[in-house]
């Protein structure tokens, strides 16, 4: 019999996950947000591993970059930190995961007031990271934010 034979078929989520990322153009980074969940209190594979990039290696705030980076009334994804930061009103900065949890996939854009998932749909308010469409079960976790010297800067931990 041959090794491929002797592997577990991946599940239906790994499938519509994996496959969602690569008709998006995703890489081999935008793919490891596929990993399925764990008994490690939810976390996938890569999170469990530190595949959080900067913000879970991070013990003191993360900088990342011009606070006019992000507008009023919107915000920027920096996808390599896995960090979604908004500015509802002038000055206002909020900071938040950017996995989805729903199935952990990271969130893609910041439009129309939401923060947008692009794996199934789920949206979340600018202001408070609150589940405005589903199907994600709870608000994104938010995180200490700073403007300092005019760079944003937000400690995850």
């Amino acid at each position: 019999m041959s090794e491929a034979a002797d592997r577990p078929a991946p599940s239906r989520r790994t499938l519509l996950c994996c496959g969602a990322a690569v008709l998006a153009g995703g890489s081999a980074l935008a793919l490891s947000g596929c990993a399925s969940s764990t008994s490690d209190g939810g976390q996938s594979s890569s999170q469990a591993q530190g595949g959080q990039g900067q913000a879970t290696k991070s013990s003191g705030p993360v900088e990342l970059g011009p606070a006019t980076d992000v507008p009023v009334g919107g915000g920027k994804v920096y996808r390599e930190q896995r960090i979604v930061v908004t500015q509802p009103s002038a000055g206002q900065y909020h900071a938040f995961s950017a996995r989805c949890t729903h199935a952990g996939c990271v969130v893609d854009q910041v439009k129309d007031n939401l923060i947008q998932c692009p794996c199934h749909g789920s949206r979340f308010n600018i202001a408070d990271g609150t589940v405005a469409a589903g199907p994600a079960p709870t608000a994104l976790p938010s995180y200490q934010v700073a403007v300092a010297d005019g760079k944003i800067q937000v400690t995850t931990a």
